[in-house]
C-alpha cells in the first residue's frame, strides 16, 4: 500500500532520528505513563556509565601485570580476587580469569546468548551478542580475530572459552613491551575492552 510520508500520526514519526534524542523521548514517554521512576532510571544509568564497566576490568589487568601475588590469586580464584578490590555484582558472581601467553591466545564467546562479566566489562557490545560472532568464533576463531585486526603468529594457538550463566571469563592480555616503568594507572589506560574479551590487544605505550 502507498505510504504517505506527510502522515505524522505513526508513533515512529514522533521520535527524533538522533539515537540519543530517541532514547530521551522514550524515557519521557515511559515516565509520563508511570512505567519508570526517574530516580531508578538515573541510578541504573549511573551504575552502567560510571560505577561498572571496562575501566574496572582494566584496573584488574593492570594490577595483575604489576603484582605477581595478585596475578596468581586472580588465576586461581578470580571471583575472590576481584571482590577483594570491591568489584562484584549481578552477572559477575562467578568469574574465571584466563591468561594470554606467547603459546596461547584466549578468546571468549557465549554461544547460547550473551553471558558476559558486566561488573568488570560493562554491558556487552552488540557484536558480542550477534549470531554471526557466536557461531563463527567457535568455528573459525583466527578468521574472526583477523577481522578485528588481530593477526596471531602461526605458533600461537587460539583457545575459545564458552561463557555461560554459571561462569564468565576475563582475558588477561599479555603486557605490552616497553611498559616496565609504568604505574598501574598508566598500564590500565593501555587495556582495551576487546583485549579483555580476546578480540583485541592492549595498546602500546606512546
Amino acid at each position: 500500500m502507498p505510504h504517505d510520508h506527510a502522515d505524522h500520526d505513526h508513533p515512529h514519526s514522533l521520535l527524533p532520528s538522533d539515537p540519543a534524542l530517541r532514547v530521551k523521548a522514550l524515557e519521557t514517554i515511559l515516565v509520563a505513563k508511570g512505567l519508570v521512576e526517574p530516580a531508578a532510571m538515573g541510578a541504573i544509568l549511573d551504575t552502567y556509565e560510571r560505577r561498572v564497566g571496562p575501566h574496572l576490568g582494566a584496573a584488574v589487568v593492570a594490577r595483575a601485570w604489576s603484582d605477581p601475588a595478585f596475578r596468581a590469586q586472580l588465576l586461581e580464584d578470580a571471583t575472590a580476587a576481584v571482590a577483594a578490590l570491591g568489584i562484584s555484582g549481578r552477572q559477575g558472581e562467578h568469574v574465571v580469569a584466563v591468561e594470554n601467553t606467547p603459546e596461547v591466545h584466549n578468546m571468549v564467546v557465549c554461544t547460547l546468548c550473551s553471558c558476559y562479566p558486566w561488573p568488570l566489562l560493562g554491558i556487552p557490545p552488540a557484536w558480542y551478542k550477534s549470531d554471526a560472532y557466536r557461531a563463527r568464533a567457535v568455528r573459525e576463531p583466527r578468521r574472526v580475530l583477523a577481522e578485528f585486526g588481530v593477526t596471531l603468529p602461526d605458533g600461537q594457538a587460539v583457545r575459545v572459552w564458552d561463557s555461560t550463566a554459571e561462569v564468565r571469563y576475563l582475558v588477561i592480555p599479555m603486557r605490552p613491551e616497553g611498559t616496565g616503568g609504568m604505574d598501574e594507572a598508566a598500564l590500565a589506560a593501555l587495556v582495551t575492552r576487546d583485549s579483555m574479551i580476546g578480540t583485541g590487544l592492549p595498546e602500546r605505550p606512546r
